[in-house]
């Protein structure tokens, strides 16, 4: 994007971020296909949702892998 000074805001996932221009303050974030587009309040919910849900995947993830023996079992 010419004109524009992006720089990563927030990583949401390993594969989402967030960005802000230096310049202008324009917000973008990645969409489901990989592009870059504009953060609107939409997104930004998407992106709240989509951070808490990679976080708690991850915590539970590192705990099975500190303790080999536990076993999950789900209904």
């Amino acid at each position: 994007m010419f004109g524009h000074d992006f720089e990563v805001t927030r990583h949401v996932t390993y594969h989402v971020k967030e960005y802000a221009c230096k310049n202008c303050k324009k917000q973008l974030t990645t969409s489901s296909s990989g592009n870059l587009t504009e953060l609107t309040p939409k997104f930004k919910e998407i992106n709240d949702v989509l951070e808490r849900i990679h976080y708690r995947r991850s915590i539970r993830v590192n705990k099975q892998e500190l303790n080999p023996n536990l076993l999950v079992f789900r209904h």
